[in-house]
């Protein structure tokens, strides 16, 4: 059965994006999660709106599924006075996280039952704030500073006989973004592990309302740095639907171009990073040349290595000539040569093999359990990549391969990335020869205030989902920006367990989940 068809106030939301909205009840986004989770649906993201400024409103909470028809977007009005909504965690574990930032950042309480209650610990709120502050509330500016306190954080404890625990974090020893992990282990064997993040918040979604609606997609870009392309265009695909604004058919393609070129700069840098986790150094040189190789061009062709701004509404602000597409070719000939010649190696390694074969395997029943999406799910029989499945222009005319494998360790972790850098090449050679003549971009008209659209795009690391509402002469009211890792970073917790903790650096690494992307 059609899971649109149980709640008939679904409408289409504009765009070419097959997303769908309803306003219901609390009970009836219980009753439709359910739905999604015994039909194999996944939980994408939820996310908040202070609507008190308006004559009787309170809060609004946005919880987005993907199903088979697309995504499914379920909002629900919430009081004023005690705002609240039903616990999701029950049915979809990665909504907990989720559900305790909206507390932090709303005051927006969750609601369990007595044989389950809300986790209601802080996520984002690490002692600074007053327990009457709440900073993406309407009334909130940022203009207030408060002092640092010292906070006894709730961790789960584990007890026995010759458990002790290891508290790694939240800064590092080498150039790496503050995350706490508190192992519990016997020996070197893990038993658990639980994180904590959100040293890294930096107030982005309350920065987004004081910006132009033409002007977020700098600010979407740099939510998290190696994703910018995928962040940009997920702005602009949601700016441009408000605004009824298709983009150029050129502009569309060169967008594809650039986002692969994005996954294959990624994928070379992890490469390179798994292998001297596993004590070759050698993988770590060869990949990181070649990355610096493929960042080369993207800056000499698109004007930076990261290609930050390429992507703007109503198009791209770069373009590509005859010349810049022959060197995009070899370049890319030249790339999968050594890169098969790498994979090979890495095959037969004896030592990479032993390292990475069954080591933080992360089952295919948990991965679908979690909601994990990307190249970690794919990894683990994940089979979900939207240039495939809800494709947009121009994936809908490219016929993407999907990498998965079975396993879900780090040996599958590392084969998806190879595949997906084979594929993403073979993409860019199509691209190249399709590529349609004509302009890169129109001009950005104005959207209604009040207009809400999404865009959700698949980044390198997983689908990234930007939600846009149209403020006041041509201002943002509201966006609200998801990278995968929220729902992947519990997934490493349980990919660890049964490890020793000399491995959780591979573990991690094979993942290489994103902290800005989580804490904005």
């Amino acid at each position: 059965m059609k899971l649109l068809g149980q709640i008939p106030e679904f409408i289409r939301l504009p765009g070419d994006l097959p997303a769908f909205r309803a306003v219901v009840t609390g009970a009836q986004l219980h009753t439709f999660g359910q739905a999604v989770k015994q039909a194999g649906g996944r939980f994408v993201t939820l996310w908040a709106v202070d609507e008190r400024d308006a004559p009787g409103r309170g809060f609004t909470v946005h919880v987005a599924f993907g199903i088979g028809e697309g995504l499914a977007l379920v909002s629900v009005a919430l009081s004023a006075m005690q705002p609240e909504f039903p616990d999701l965690a029950g049915l979809f574990p990665a909504a907990n996280r989720m559900q305790r930032a909206l507390h932090d950042m709303f005051g927006i309480r969750p609601v369990g039952t007595a044989e389950r209650p809300a986790d209601t610990r802080p996520w984002l709120r690490h002692a600074n704030w007053p327990a009457d502050y709440f900073p993406l509330r309407r009334a909130a500016d940022g203009s207030r500073q408060f002092g640092t306190q010292n906070e006894e954080y709730a961790f789960v404890r584990v007890e026995g006989d010759g458990v002790h625990e290891i508290a790694v974090g939240p800064i590092h020893a080498g150039i790496i973004e503050p995350g706490h992990f508190r192992f519990s282990v016997v020996g070197e064997k893990v038993l658990r592990l639980e994180q904590r993040m959100g040293w890294k918040h930096k107030g982005i979604e309350k920065r987004f309302e004081q910006l132009p609606l033409a002007g977020g997609y700098k600010l979407a870009g740099r939510v998290s740095g190696d994703s910018t392309v995928a962040y940009a265009w997920a702005y602009c695909l949601a700016a441009e639907s408000l605004a009824a604004c298709a983009p150029p058919h050129r502009a569309v393609w060169l967008r594809a171009l650039l986002l692969e070129r994005e996954r294959i700069a990624n994928h070379l840098g992890d490469l390179g990073y798994l292998g001297n986790d596993a004590a070759l150094a050698f993988g770590l040189s060869q990949f990181l040349r070649l990355r610096e190789d493929w960042l080369r061009l993207s800056g000499a062709l698109f004007g930076h290595r990261l290609t930050m701004d390429a992507i703007v509404p109503g198009g791209v602000a770069v373009d590509l000539t005859g010349d810049g597409v022959q060197q995009l070719n070899a370049q890319c000939d030249a790339i999968e040569r050594e890169v098969r010649a790498l994979h090979n190696l890495y095959e037969e390694h004896a030592g990479l093999q032993d390292r990475f074969v069954t080591t933080g395997r992360l089952e295919p029943r948990l991965a679908a359990e979690l909601s994990v999406s990307g190249l970690a799910g794919r990894a683990s029989s994940q089979a979900w990549d939207l240039r495939t499945q809800n494709a947009i222009a121009p994936y809908d005319q490219l016929d993407v391969q999907i990498a998965t494998q079975r396993n879900g360790d780090v040996a599958s972790r590392v084969a998806v990335r190879f595949e997906e850098v084979f594929e993403s090449l073979r993409l860019i050679r199509q691209i190249s020869v399709q590529l349609p003549h004509g302009p890169t971009r129109v001009t950005f008209p104005p959207a209604h205030e009040g207009a809400f659209a999404v865009g959700w795009i698949e980044g390198w690391r997983g689908d990234v989902l930007v939600a846009l509402e149209a403020g006041a002469d041509g201002g943002i009211r509201r966006c609200h920006c998801h990278d995968p890792s929220w729902r992947c970073w519990p997934a490493l917790e349980h990919a660890i367990m049964g490890n020793i903790v000399p491995d959780f650096p591979l573990i991690n690494k094979s993942f290489n989940l994103s902290y800005s992307g989580e804490d904005l």
